[in-house]
């Protein structure tokens, strides 16, 4: 299993919401800071199977308003840009010195990050109660940092529940938000006290009556998610057409239906789907009280963006879901109004670092136009050998081609499952560990490739880096989405 190295925050003191005191003295600490620090020192807090818990001892005075979560918005400047890449490298130095496979890739997570976008989304979005997505990044540590500042959890399996209540959440403040569950899973979470649950059919109402007959239930109808990365609609969501049929099935079978959930898709690109979602969302709590049912909860799912390269920013989204929830759902309606944002807290918390184990020097090699092999997003052509296609433009400037130890089979699995599209920065060159995230100097051609003997397997087919070497480093920001995990194991 991958190491994770955590970055906790200095003079972070975090509140408990919910008094859960068997984890709140983790968090409660405070430290002073000193300057003339050239990087971070790092100290081991405590190990476990999961990897090593650090936190960073000493921060230039410059950073210490940035270091806290004290600030309701996260810090995009290039003072925390610098300290994740010193922190990054220290850590890389820390394992040259004391570990046996000091080449091992590993991340580095910044908890401070999760607690500014917690703090933003509470200022943001006042009335909407974040339940943090497991399924994005299961990491315990992040689970019990959310859980210190308040937020709740939307778990899609039987494992994500148990890593949830191990943290000492109490099942109160879990969603098992799963249209299609286990009926054995469903048991299991009634003798967890799990109360809360979705469906989309009517079969799933049935399980639930069964196996579960005293719990909530929340309805999930189908939204327009033309505008995500990952597409939820063709799998789950009841359609307006089924949703007279389902609010009769649940009257008929005795069930307390409270509520209506939508999801308009992983990584949303477009703020007017959830307002859409949401005026959708009404039209089904005005049909349910034809059956008798006085809905209470409205859930608008996930797609919050997660870093302010993806396109529409959260803030944006805030702007146009604040008026709509006001207008659909005004304060004196009483219902309460939950999200489950995933990669909106842990995306740009996580920093990948990987080691180039092999290299390979390619005298003719050349740019092929994207149709001669499989592309890559975003670019219009490809670096390939020039006996692949002789139909094609010798360069004559050197290539090289980097095999590092991390590789679509592990952490890049976001390549293929989330459709991410991620950048190589140089940590270290010839040994040296760099800071500045944009050396000045000439750059080649490259492409960097994963560990397995799958040609599949690769990060990059086109980037332009330094000249590097056997042992040097890179790292790669945003890394804390559907990295780490690919899916559930139960």
């Amino acid at each position: 299993m991958k190491e994770t190295q955590y970055s906790i925050p200095i003079n972070a003191e975090f509140g408990n919401q919910n008094n859960s005191s068997n984890y709140k003295h983790e968090f409660q600490r405070k430290y002073s800071l000193k300057s003339g620090i050239d990087r971070p020192s790092l100290h081991t807090l405590s190990t476990s199977p999961r990897g090593s818990f650090y936190e960073i001892k000493q921060l230039p005075s410059a950073l210490s308003s940035a270091a806290t979560c004290a600030s309701p918005f996260p810090i995009q400047n290039d003072s925390i840009g610098s300290l994740m890449r010193k922190t990054v490298a220290s850590a890389a130095l820390s394992r040259n010195d004391e570990l046996e496979d000091s080449e091992n890739s590993f991340f580095i997570a910044d908890l401070g990050c999760i607690q500014r976008q917690y703090f933003q989304w509470k200022t943001m979005l006042p009335r909407v109660e974040p339940f943090y997505a497991v399924k994005c990044n299961p990491d315990p540590t992040i689970v019990k940092t959310l859980a210190s500042v308040g937020a709740n959890f939307d778990c899609a399996s039987k494992a994500e529940i148990q890593t949830v209540l191990d943290m000492g959440v109490d099942p109160s403040r879990i969603i098992y938000a799963n249209p299609c569950k286990q009926l054995s899973y469903i048991k299991w979470a009634a003798t967890r006290n799990v109360n809360m649950v979705t469906f989309d059919n009517a079969d799933e109402l049935v399980k639930i009556k069964a196996a579960h007959p005293h719990c909530k239930v929340v309805l999930r109808i189908l939204a327009d998610d033309s505008h995500s990365v990952c597409k939820f609609g063709v799998k789950f969501g009841a359609s307006q057409e089924v949703v007279p049929l389902l609010l009769q099935t649940a009257r008929d079978l005795d069930l307390d239906l409270v509520g209506v959930s939508f999801h308009v898709g992983s990584g949303c690109g477009s703020a007017t789907a959830f307002s859409d979602a949401v005026a959708l969302a009404r039209s089904v709590f005005d049909v349910a009280e034809n059956y008798g049912f006085n809905l209470s909860i409205l859930d608008i799912g996930g797609g919050f963006p997660g870093r302010v390269t993806d396109g529409v920013t959260f803030p944006e989204i805030a702007t146009v879901l604040r008026p709509a929830l006001d207008t659909y759902f005004p304060a004196e309606m009483g219902v309460r109004i939950i999200a489950e944002p995933g990669r909106y807290f842990v995306s740009s918390a996580y920093t990948l670092a990987v080691n180039i184990v092999a290299r390979r020097v390619v005298q003719h090699q050349v740019i092929a136009p994207a149709s001669d092999s499989f592309a890559v997003p975003n670019t219009d052509g490809m670096l390939v050998d020039e006996n692949v296609n002789p139909n094609v433009t010798v360069d004559e400037h050197p290539t090289f081609m980097y095999y590092v130890n991390d590789g679509m089979y592990g952490s890049f699995n976001c390549l293929t499952f989330d459709h991410a599209v991620v950048t190589p920065r140089v940590l270290s060159k010839n040994g040296v560990y760099l800071y500045d995230a944009t050396p000045k100097e000439e750059v080649y051609g490259c492409s960097i490739w994963g560990p397995t003997c799958d040609s599949i397997d690769c990060i990059s087919k086109s980037s332009f880096l330094p000249q590097l070497d056997i042992g040097d480093w890179l790292y790669f920001e945003n890394m804390g989405a559907y990295t780490c995990t690919a899916a559930s194991t139960l």
